[in-house]
């Protein structure tokens, strides 16, 4: 199978040049395209996070797993209202309520 690398009319590159500066260097597509993201930050929530994932996976008590994943929708799942993982447990809302609590209180100490 061959790959055609050729430019056609229509494709553009972001390192293409759209003109020179003064000193006759080219400015790119790139070079003009604004980026708003803070990376620092970006990566500090993607390290949090994986900490806070490996706390959840390292939960002993499989109920207050379930019951994380279920609220949050982890693992590809939908969230579900306190009142629907109760049903869905057979336990009351209130107790969903409290040890979401408790788990969440305990990933907040050890996540700072």
């Amino acid at each position: 199978m061959k790959y055609c690398l050729r430019k056609s009319a229509n494709d553009v590159y972001l390192g293409d040049s759209l003109e020179s500066d003064k000193d006759g260097n080219p400015l790119t597509l790139q070079d003009t395209i604004s980026d708003n993201r803070d990376l620092a930050e970006e990566l500090e929530n993607k390290i949090r996070w994986e900490k806070v994932s490996k706390i959840i996976s390292g939960l002993n008590v499989e109920r207050e797993k379930e019951i994380i994943i279920l609220r949050y929708g982890l693992n590809n799942k939908k969230p579900l209202t306190q009142r629907e993982v109760a049903k869905r447990l057979n336990i009351s809302r209130s107790y969903v309520s409290r040890i979401e609590k408790n788990v969440l209180d305990d990933i907040r100490r050890r996540v700072e």
